[in-house]
């Protein structure tokens, strides 16, 4: 089995993403299941286009993207993602989508097919707080997410890969100058993370809930 998980490059001024430093802690490899670790733009379109990329190169099993939710108190696996763009901000090329469809053609949304309720609850018990989160935005985590689900739904040789997307707290040392934040430390992002990636190879070949 092959699992390829993504994070974001810094955006919005931020020195680091945690979503792709904690993904840099992660093994190599979990109970005989390869890791595959891709760090994707802050960009809309290019990154869909180099996670598509990176699905055809490597041929996943399971697909899981990460991004920062800075504000947020928990690791968040998103149940939905909807066929908009409505930037608060410039990507980190200057685009700013505004009241855009992400593909004409795309159904309105798409749910996650990865177990989002059993992944909370196990990030929990491995003492980390998680919960499930039913909007992933309108920035270029949203754009991802779609993108990722919508290319699973209609590129024929997808069919059977599971896709969703995570959003993670704010790292420690980023709310130095933000008092008012919370944060988790970069080791229990991955420990969250790796934690998700296990319930993934686990319940693979069970139905999502």
């Amino acid at each position: 089995m092959r699992i390829l998980i993504t994070g974001f490059e810094p955006f919005d001024g931020e020195r680091i993403n945690p979503s792709f430093e904690a993904i840099k802690l992660l093994p190599n490899a979990v109970d005989g299941c390869k890791i595959i670790k891709l760090e994707l733009p802050c960009i809309f379109y290019e990154s869909i286009n180099k996670l598509e990329a990176a699905i055809r190169t490597y041929s996943p099993n399971i697909v899981l993207c990460i991004g920062q939710a800075g504000g947020r108190f928990a690791i968040t696996p998103e149940r939905i993602a909807i066929n908009l763009d409505d930037a608060r901000i410039p990507d980190n090329s200057g685009n700013q989508l505004v009241d855009t469809p992400i593909f004409k053609d795309g159904e309105a949304a798409y749910f996650a097919t990865i177990p989002i309720k059993a992944i909370a609850d196990a990030i929990r018990k491995a003492g980390i707080p998680a919960s499930i989160s039913n909007t992933a935005g309108t920035y270029v985590c949203n754009h991802v997410m779609y993108g990722l689900l919508h290319k699973l739904a209609t590129v024929p040789e997808f069919q059977g890969i599971r896709g969703g997307f995570i959003h993670v707290p704010f790292t420690t040392g980023q709310v130095v100058n933000k008092p008012d934040k919370p944060s988790l430390s970069i080791e229990q992002i991955a420990k969250g993370l790796l934690t998700c990636i296990e319930v993934c190879t686990q319940s693979h070949n069970q139905p999502c809930i």
